[in-house]
């Protein structure tokens, strides 16, 4: 957090470059579309959501100085209160000791592939096998280049990262990429959602599991935030406040909360990151990713954080833990299921 900004570091087709995102001072409000639930309503939602997943409760005490730096102090959960903490990680990060990182604790990594249509990540296959000899389980993202043709950059993705059955699902980046010097396009709403839409589909079709939209604060109030493609898993950056602030009524599966931490096997900064729930929810996660409109652990992320976004994930007693395990696995796919179809 420098002087009130968020930094943001991408590359668009042919230069890489800096951007700047202006904050606007923390809104509470939710804009027009944004769902709206009466007291009553969010009584059976909390009951159901307690049904379904086990999870409810409050945070617990809050130390500020353990707060990522920048980040505000409020009613909601903070980074430290969700138990399952990964990274995500670019050709920024150099060489990068995988071992070092697993034994860091670090539980999943989101990893760069490509961007456009035409650039690799100099670091993706790297990272790809590190991490997988580590044990940490990864998953591929695609920067989207808004002056490509859609199904031209997902070839391109296509070629660079691997279908494997135990990598997580695909992730489509889309941001505003106003100061590039090779895109002029201006986004429009119908425009940008239309070209999403193909390479959502087409990422679905290619590896077999519905992919997850990561976003910013500025994309997602100007394109996203009427409801858009809420069928899908979304990933969220917001590293100044808890996702509800910016994010409104919209439930989301991975919150990017620090880009500038610290992690044994990484020299210099890199991203953080957390996942919603608890550490039975996201054994499930890693077992389910079926193709289709929504993963059950996904689903139940929507009723949970609608009801108490206030609330953090809280520990599950033993029998609450082998109840969510063995419905997880009624809820498994066949194996005839997406991760079989063929390519």
């Amino acid at each position: 957090m420098l002087g009130g900004h968020l930094t943001k570091r991408y590359e668009d087709s042919s230069n890489s470059v800096i951007r700047c995102l202006g904050t606007d001072g923390g809104r509470l409000t939710m804009p027009d579309g944004k769902i709206f639930i009466s007291r009553a309503l969010t009584a059976v939602v909390l009951a159901l959501a307690t049904a379904l997943s086990g999870c409810g409760g409050g945070a617990g005490p809050v130390d500020v100085s353990d707060l990522p730096r920048g980040m505000v102090n409020s009613g909601y959960p903070k980074p430290h209160d969700y138990p399952i903490h990964g990274i995500d990680v670019s050709k920024f990060q150099g060489d990068i000791d995988w071992n070092a990182v697993a034994s860091s604790g670090v539980q999943f990594a989101w990893i760069k592939a490509t961007e456009g249509g035409d650039r690799a990540d100099a670091h993706f296959q790297a990272n790809w096998t590190g991490a997988k000899a580590a044990g940490v389980p990864r998953g591929a993202y695609h920067f989207v280049y808004w002056c490509r043709s859609p199904m031209e950059e997902m070839a391109f993705f296509e070629q660079n990262a691997p279908v494997e059955d135990d990598a997580l699902p695909p992730v489509l980046d889309v941001e505003a990429t106003p100061t590039s010097p090779t895109c002029h396009r201006h986004l429009t709403q119908s425009g940008a959602t239309a070209d999403m839409k193909v390479m959502l589909e087409e990422m679905e079709r290619h590896y077999g599991k519905r992919p997850i939209i990561y976003t910013t604060v500025d994309f997602y109030e100007a394109i996203l935030s009427d409801g858009a493609f809420s069928d899908y898993p979304i990933w969220v950056r917001s590293t100044k406040h808890h996702p509800a602030v910016k994010y409104g009524s919209r439930a989301w599966a991975f919150w990017q909360y620090q880009s500038d931490g610290q992690t044994p096997g990484i020299n210099g900064n890199v991203d953080r990151d957390v996942f919603y729930g608890t550490k039975v929810q996201w054994d499930a996660f890693l077992r389910e990713q079926p193709s289709g409109p929504r993963q059950p652990t996904i689903q139940r992320a929507l009723v949970q954080q609608l009801a108490a976004p206030e609330a953090a994930p809280a520990p599950q007693s033993a029998t609450q833990q082998a109840a969510a395990a063995q419905q997880a696995d009624d809820q498994q796919p066949a194996a005839s299921d997406a991760s079989n179809q063929e390519q």
